[in-house]
């Protein structure tokens, strides 16, 4: 397969934690819901009776898969489902993403508890919060086993990726520490993405297919185009192709008004192979790219016009032996380079990075950001037994190069996302031990780290342990289904280069200096979880699931880095006392931060229809050497969101909603609670046409993301967006 590449088209401070109260008032909201939900239900049943033979419907649920939770995880190292796993998991898989009409990652994941999704004016670009934390690698986002680490400081996002909704099949979260066997410095946990395949688009008999969508949304009034094709060259080998086109206004927030500087238009695609030498291996080649562009503003002037183009490439290869005992190798590689160019459109008055003296910026002035990224990850996961005790045996090893060169005629931008290279390296080993009613999983991880750029350079190690013991005591009697678990685990996260070797002067508005810190520890990440699965089938009737799983957690990071400011009237806080300088800013390490929480994802799913509840309460705050306390920034609202669809029509007919309150959390300056409204209507017409209605923010309220509340200008969301599509399908 040949693969194609395209060319050109906050830093924050510390706050938050949730109102218990103010939670309990949106939880009885849903409980309201979920009582009309129950009252509702059996009128859906006895029409759904009358269309559908419901032993066929219990046939198909007996012999498949029931729920989202019982769908194996993609980032699985052992095969396991969500429901299965001994850890906070959560899977959404192909016909959610097509029911959410998302256009960018923040819909994608609507209702996943513990993950929010940060992103300013330039919607494109997003930044993953897991349990409050995020950026400079806290959140490993993985696209078909690429790392995605590109980062360019500013006032908002710190770490963000680009990856069109339309291209991706279903996307797997792990929450905590326990993730680390995917990658370095995973503290917070690991976001997986996987994009189509020829094999999941293809109809058994067919050997070619396609398909075109075209969407409306009313918010912005932009259109998405979106073509696929997939060719089955043999039974070994096929190929699909992916192209999606955007082009967005400015979009109008719940109070009428229009925000300045969200539009944007973007072309992405994705080329993709499978090819299975053997019946027991395979291989994928894969390149997914993005070229964007968008306009960015200050004070609701255009002030810079951005361009960035993404191309990621990846090779993934898998061996097992005929029985998966002994051998279940993995090898991906992969390398993703991102290039952002800004380029002011007016002349700006800034501050000369090196001397802190006025200058005035040309228009046509440009700053570039250069990020590639290497990965390396290999695997293997061994199956015996050992007495009567079962042994799920996985090792492996993996490597993450990243090379940031940023610069540009426009100066300033390249001093706080400096240019550098980081290599982090780590190696591990776990055993999944299981007898009967009790799993035990133990493992080791060993990280490394060394990052310079031309005057400095840093480096270091850790081991990271890993226990979780798991209980089924009720497998024959009682409430069987019912799992408990409870785990302890460690993760390591070094220094990014941004936190390290920022230095220069800041170039707008206020000059001051920012010091590079290569003093910097690592952080260690400690996580007491408590957790339950549930898992129950022919509850109501034959065929229906029910899936549960809830866990507490209590995560310790120790030298917590986060950015603060020095007085220069302070002789030991290292901030150079002169005339002009107000303020120092440095990345620094506090003693620890500290966050618990509560997470909740459940599902009930019938030939009728389906209804599910998931929450999230995450608590944060940071404690400095010296025992002093504050709130921290990166804390997410809390979230309840029920959800509730209901088929017709022999399931041609899917119709439903969302209800989903927000808390504000502790200490946000910003931040209010909230509730959203969403509804959604999904019909296949015929076998060759679909069909789709979305209505997001039904009631036009003016809301703004929480984790915004650190950026220097409040953002509000989107108000009522309505959206229409129809997608044609053909094949043979």
């Amino acid at each position: 397969m040949g693969l194609v590449t395209w060319g050109r088209t906050g830093l924050a401070g510390n706050n938050a934690g949730p109102g218990i109260r103010s939670m309990a008032s949106g939880i009885a909201i849903l409980m309201a819901g979920a009582a009309a939900i129950a009252l509702g239900a059996p009128a859906a049943k006895a029409q759904q009776a009358a269309q559908v033979d419901q032993k066929k419907k219990a046939d198909e649920k007996a012999s498949g898969d029931t729920t989202l939770l019982d769908k194996i995880l993609v980032i699985s190292r052992t095969g396991e489902t969500a429901i299965q796993s001994l850890a906070s998991a959560s899977h959404v898989d192909q016909e959610q993403l097509d029911r959410r009409m998302a256009t960018t990652p923040n819909e994608m994941l609507l209702g996943v508890p513990g993950v929010a999704v940060q992103a300013d004016a330039r919607r494109v670009s997003s930044s993953i919060n897991i349990r409050g934390l995020q950026d400079f690698g806290r959140v490993a986002v993985i696209v078909d086993g690429a790392r995605q680490d590109f980062q360019r400081s500013d006032h908002g996002t710190q770490s963000t990726f680009y990856v069109d909704p339309e291209l991706i099949k279903s996307v797997d979260v792990i929450r905590g520490p326990v993730a680390n066997t995917y990658g370095s410095g995973a503290i917070g946990g690991v976001v997986f993405f996987d994009t189509k395949d020829a094999a999941d688009f293809l109809k058994p008999e067919e050997t070619w297919a396609g398909s075109l969508t075209g969407r409306y949304e009313s918010n912005g009034k932009g259109w998405t185009t979106s073509a696929t094709g997939a060719y089955k060259i043999n039974d070994s080998w096929d190929v699909l192709g992916n192209f999606v086109y955007r082009d967005y206004g400015d979009y109008k927030n719940g109070g009428g008004d229009t925000v300045a500087g969200t539009g944007f238009d973007v072309l992405s695609g994705l080329l993709k192979t499978s090819i299975r030498p053997t019946e027991n291996s395979e291989i994928k080649l894969g390149w997914v790219g993005s070229k964007d562009g968008w306009t960015e503003t200050s004070g609701s002037v255009p002030a810079n016009d951005v361009d960035l183009k993404s191309n990621t490439f990846t090779a993934r290869y898998k061996i097992t032996d005929d029985a998966k005992s002994w051998l279940d190798l993995h090898i991906n590689a992969s390398y993703n380079k991102t290039l952002l160019d800004l380029t002011t459109l007016t002349a700006q008055n800034r501050f000369d990075p090196t001397t802190g003296l006025p200058v005035v910026l040309p228009a046509g002035s440009l700053s570039t950001f250069d990020v590639g990224t290497t990965g390396i990850d290999i695997w293997n996961t061994s199956r015996f037994e050992t007495a009567s005790v079962a042994h799920e045996l996985t090792y492996g090893g993996d490597w993450v190069g990243d090379d940031v060169d940023t610069g540009g005629s426009a100066g300033g931008d390249s001093f706080y996302t400096p240019s550098g290279k980081r290599n982090v390296s780590g190696a591990y080993i776990q055993d999944k031990l299981t007898w009967e009613w009790l799993e035990v999983i133990g493992g080791l991880r060993y990280d490394n780290y060394s990052l310079k750029d031309d005057t400095n350079e840093t480096s270091g190690d850790r081991v990271s342990p890993r226990i979780t013991v798991g209980i089924s005591p009720f497998e024959s009697v009682g409430p069987a289904g019912l799992q408990f678990y409870g785990t302890y685990a460690e993760g390591y996260r070094s220094p990014s280069l941004t936190e390290t070797l920022i230095s220069g002067n800041h170039p707008a508005g206020v000059t001051f200096p920012f010091l590079p810190n290569p003093n910097l520890k690592p952080e260690t990440g400690k996580t007491v979880e408590f957790g339950i699965n549930y898992k129950q089938n022919d509850i109501i009737e034959a065929g229906d699931a029910l899936r549960l799983k809830a866990a507490y957690f209590n995560n310790n990071v120790d030298d917590y880095i986060a950015g603060v400011t020095l007085s220069p009237f302070d002789p030991t806080s290292g901030c150079p006392f002169g005339p002009g300088i107000p303020i120092c800013f440095q990345y620094q390490n506090f003693a620890k931060a500290k966050i618990n929480g509560f997470e909740l994802e459940s599902v009930y799913d019938a030939g009728w229809g389906y209804a599910g509840l998931s929450a999230s309460i995450t608590n944060g705050h940071t404690i400095s050497y010296e025992g002093e306390r504050a709130d921290l920034a990166t804390i997410p609202s809390s979230q309840v969101t029920a959800q509730l669809g209901l088929r017709f029509l022999e399931d041609k007919l899917t119709v439903g909603g969302e209800v989903q309150y927000n808390g504000k959390p502790k200490g946000n300056p910003v931040a209010k609670d909230f509730t959203l409204v969403n509804a959604f209507a999904s019909y296949q017409a015929t076998d060759n046409l679909k069909l789709d209605f979305r209505a997001d923010n039904l009631f036009d309220v003016k809301y703004t993301n929480a984790l915004n509340g650190s950026t220097t200008a409040v953002l509000y969301e989107p108000g009522v967006t309505l959206k229409l599509a129809a997608t044609m399908r053909f094949g043979g």
